[in-house]
């Protein structure tokens, strides 16, 4: 791996960022501290333009090379997630029920140190530009940012993201060309069918085997209705009905998350659910109304610029430590509204063995700080290079 004693040096003071988030998590759009700590930061290193606000809360420094007409966006995501930390670090969370469970803390503190790297070297010609969203965890944070103009106001030609990965070596690197994480829609099924006491279930039409048939069916989408070589998931996560032993209620409620690795699978997966749920509630004498609801389209790099973010995980990674021909993951990332809107890439840098995303137990591994601000300076610093 290598590592200039500078960035490992500045890879110090980011530490110390990375743990001052840590210890104050923020949800959603809900991150004024954090977004305030950030652009106070750009603004003492040096940035030619902090704007603030941008998709609501979301913070953006441009960082002026030598005079040239290109211009690359890097994002990170600020927020945090509503689970009850359990890592037993000194710097935990002091906000009980909100921690960084997915390492966006150290997303933050890794751009921070590029930016301060890049404001004080200029090593490039054109602008980097340094993007910190919020509300990637479910509230669609990039997609407000996008719709806010960011590609348009900063004059943004493409587009980079990184995210941390438990389970990959610290400081390596994965990626690959085309969807590279998937789509993420949810579902909700209300069923009504004629209550009953439960010692006469046949004056019943009994929802509750009504859900039971529809959550099976539901799975016969992926089994038989999409091809196997296309990456689909269909998973009913709740179901709530009645609440006594001896009464069969007349409604019951279902929902569930859909996945999906193309938009001709997601396609399916949304027609399907509705047909599925509503025709096997007919078939059984009762009525269900199924609404189904797009939240994150499918990350997809853009092939010519995998290929480059290789290149460039490779100078600070090392060949054999950098993998480019990673399988997708079913996870999601609003990262993909910025990706539907300019050419970029997305990667994931290893976070080791540590606990999963969005465990209690998680949390991120400072010593890969170095290589992220590493990679975020050689990307900006090699993109713009003439």
């Amino acid at each position: 791996m290598t590592i200039s004693d500078s960035i490992k040096a500045l890879a110090t003071e980011a530490t110390e960022w990375r743990r001052d988030i840590h210890r104050h998590p923020e949800l959603q759009y809900d991150v004024q501290r954090t977004a305030g700590l950030v652009a106070g930061l750009l603004r003492d290193f040096g940035c030619d333009d902090v704007v603030e606000g941008i998709g609501r809360t979301g913070v953006v420094g441009v960082i002026k090379g030598r005079p040239g007409s290109r211009t690359v966006g890097l994002r990170a995501d600020m927020d945090a997630l509503p689970i009850l930390e359990e890592s037993g670090v000194q710097y935990a969370s002091t906000v009980p029920g909100k921690m960084h469970a997915c390492g966006h803390d150290g997303h933050t503190a890794m751009l921070l140190g590029a930016a301060k790297n890049l404001a004080a070297t200029r090593n490039f010609i054109g602008d980097a530009v340094v993007i910190f969203q919020p509300a990637e965890e479910g509230g669609g944070g990039g997609k407000a940012m996008v719709e806010d103009g960011l590609m348009e106001r900063f004059g943004i030609g493409e587009v980079y993201g990184m995210h941390n990965l438990p389970g990959l070596a610290p400081g390596h690197f994965a990626m690959c060309p085309g969807p590279i994480m998937a789509s993420s829609d949810v579902f909700d099924i209300d069923i009504t069918g004629k209550g009953a006491h439960a010692a006469r279930p046949h004056e019943s039409v009994d929802p509750v085997l009504v859900a039971a048939q529809i959550i099976n069916a539901l799975q016969t989408i992926v089994s038989r209705n999409a091809d196997p070589l296309h990456g689909a998931v269909v998973s009913v996560t709740a179901i709530k009905a009645g609440g006594a032993y001896n009464v069969i209620p007349s409604t019951a409620h279902l929902h569930g998350t859909c996945r999906a690795l193309t938009p001709e699978i997601r396609d399916l997966l949304e027609t399907r659910v509705v047909e599925v749920a509503e025709l096997t509630a007919k078939a059984l004498g009762a009525h269900a109304k199924a609404v189904y609801q797009r939240h994150y389209p499918v990350t997809r790099n853009h092939a010519a610029q995998t290929v480059f973010c290789g290149e460039v995980a490779r100078k600070v990674a090392g060949h054999d430590n950098v993998d480019v021909a990673a399988l997708p993951m079913m996870g999601a990332e609003d990262f993909s509204f910025m990706l539907e809107a300019r050419p970029g890439a997305f990667v994931f840098i290893g976070n080791g063995n540590s606990a999963g995303l969005h465990n209690a137990a998680y949390d991120f591994n400072d010593a890969i700080i170095p290589a992220g601000i590493s990679y975020w300076t050689q990307l900006a610093e090699t993109r713009l290079a003439g």
